[in-house]
């Protein structure tokens, strides 16, 4: 069960305990643009939901959805893709893993 964030400006996905163990984030959860959090469910698990994103005017967004519901699949219609499990991390280092 985690709580995500997204990199604006590349599209990375991290968990926030990704991000703590990695310096990027406080120990209670607080990051600096360009990360921003997904909002949703603080206790989501990937099994459930669906991270997805999409470029909207030079910057990534990001929801969590249900997966396989309405919802989901009107995300899909209208753009948004998928986020897979193996791309939620943080590359070498700590940065960015690689960017979309």
């Amino acid at each position: 069960m985690a709580i995500f964030f997204i990199d604006t400006d590349t599209g990375q996905v991290a968990t926030v305990k990704q991000l703590v163990e990695a310096g990027i984030a406080t120990a209670d959860g607080q990051l600096e643009r360009p990360w921003l959090r997904i909002q949703g469910s603080n206790d989501a698990t990937t099994m459930w939901y669906a991270v997805m994103r999409r470029q909207e005017r030079g910057i990534f967004i990001g929801s969590l959805v249900i997966r396989h519901s309405p919802h989901h699949a009107l995300l899909l219609e209208r753009g948004w893709q998928d986020v897979p499990v193996e791309e939620i991390r943080l590359g070498p280092g700590g940065s960015a893993g690689q960017s979309m």
